[in-house]
């Protein structure tokens, strides 16, 4: 076969041109490996550094020179990758500026009384007080619906300036079983405030049948102790709570004679000791209501009716009647004309007010607002309770007046406004001479 046939069949055959790719591939390889086999231009930095460090004597490593400000370096891509920085190297670490003080915050009337009554005053007692009794006035306790107040009872504790009482004091009365009055205590206690849900769903029976038993033995022993020994005084510290406010209190600061410890007496025409009359049940209600205890609401209760109204509950009740002619005598002074047209129909205050002057106006619903007058009663003294009477008449003033005969009127009262009848108290008082107003504080005593 001629060489230039077999030279064409070989370039045309698929074999022929896999082999001449290859033989075109090694000559390329062969050709450049000269260029392969030299070093990158790194390792040829590389190696002339060494050539120069080698040369050169030995000595510390020299720091390399910082880069510019003003090139800039792409650093790590992660967000949370600290970015170096170059301005103050080798120098102190610089202090960090002083956060500024913040502003004193302006408590709230709210926030301020709770303060008040956690913390206690940071200056003098007199003061605090008069500055609780003004947040009251003012803004009133926070409550809810139900008149449920988590500052109530200690509020009433620090305005009827009440002594420190030991649990086991009233468990121990409560174990000495039943008082001398208990029948008569168990005669009144099923229906006080039987009307009131609230009240109902919130204090049992047996709690105010508990109290008030412990109640009677406690002034029991003060009877019987004051009959065997006359003339011993009794610990100011255990009875007339802190000495601070012995003359900042609404009543106390009034008196011109050491006011009654104790009751005296017993219930009218009965041979029993004066350790309970008929109505204590209802006076004692709100004390229990608002109370987070039974012994709170006890030595609260017990303070109240032995220095703030003990002529309520002695035997002839001697106060209660005192403060009703106060009432007419008041009337007269703030309304004649209402005054002189109830006369008219022969309706005088022993007619229709005796009950709201013994309970303190708790026996005229609703509840919470019964709880919101008495924090107006026990901030400034709880003979404003006959101008309470007073301002409750002159609500009714236009229907008293229209009708031709109001005593069924006066059968029971509105439900209770506190806050307008404490406005009312308030621009009554203005009203009322030195002299009847000197009634008013020392009636109940």
């Amino acid at each position: 076969m001629p060489a230039s046939v077999s030279t064409t069949h070989l370039l045309s055959s698929p074999r022929s041109s896999r082999t001449l790719r290859k033989l075109q591939s090694a000559h390329a390889l062969s050709s450049n490996y000269a260029a392969l086999s030299t070093p990158s231009l790194i390792s040829q930095q590389r190696q002339q550094q060494r050539n120069t460090s080698s040369s050169q004597s030995p000595g510390p490593p020299q720091i390399p020179p910082l880069p510019s400000q003003q090139s800039h370096h792409r650093t790590r891509s992660n967000s949370d990758a600290i970015v170096p920085s170059f301005t103050n190297v080798g120098a102190p670490p610089m202090r960090r500026n002083a956060v500024p003080k913040k502003a004193t915050v302006t408590l709230t009337p709210k926030d301020e009384l709770e303060t008040l009554v956690r913390q206690g005053p940071r200056g003098d007692v007199p003061t605090g007080l008069q500055r609780l009794r003004h947040l009251i006035l003012c803004d009133g306790l926070d409550a809810d619906n139900d008149g449920m107040s988590q500052l109530r009872i200690y509020v009433w504790l620090i305005l009827l300036n009440t002594p420190p009482l030991s649990t086991d004091t009233y468990l121990d009365l409560i174990r000495r079983g039943p008082s001398p009055a208990y029948s008569k205590i168990r005669n009144d206690t099923f229906r006080t405030l039987a009307t009131n849900p609230l009240f109902k769903r919130r204090v049992s029976e047996a709690s105010l049948i508990r109290l008030l038993n412990a109640v009677a033995w406690r002034l029991h022993d003060a009877k019987v102790e004051r009959t065997s020994e006359p003339g011993k005084m009794i610990n100011a510290s255990s009875d007339l709570g802190s000495p601070e406010l012995q003359h900042a209190s609404p009543v106390v600061k009034h008196t011109q004679h050491p006011p009654t410890v104790t009751t005296d007496g017993s219930e009218a025409g009965g041979a029993e000791p004066g350790i309970y009359v008929q109505g204590m049940n209802v006076l004692c209600a709100p004390f229990l209501y608002a109370a987070r205890s039974e012994a709170e609401a006890f030595v609260a209760f017990h303070r109240f009716i032995t220095r703030e109204c003990p002529g309520y509950v002695r035997g002839a009740m001697d106060g209660v009647h005192k403060g009703l002619v106060l009432v007419d005598k008041c009337l007269a002074i703030g309304e004649p004309k209402l005054a002189l047209y109830l006369r008219s129909k022969g309706m005088t205050a022993e007619i229709y007010a005796f009950a709201s002057v013994l309970t303190m106006c708790a026996c005229t619903p609703p509840l919470p607002e019964v709880l919101q007058l008495w924090d107006f009663l026990f901030s400034y003294g709880a003979h404003l309770n006959i101008l309470c009477i007073c301002a409750q008449l002159l609500m009714m003033k236009e229907t008293l007046m229209a009708s031709p005969s109001p005593t069924k009127l006066l059968r029971s009262f509105p439900p209770l406004q506190a806050k307008t009848i404490i406005e009312l108290t308030l621009n009554w008082v203005r009203k009322i001479p030195a002299d009847v107003y000197e009634e008013l504080v020392h009636h109940a005593e």
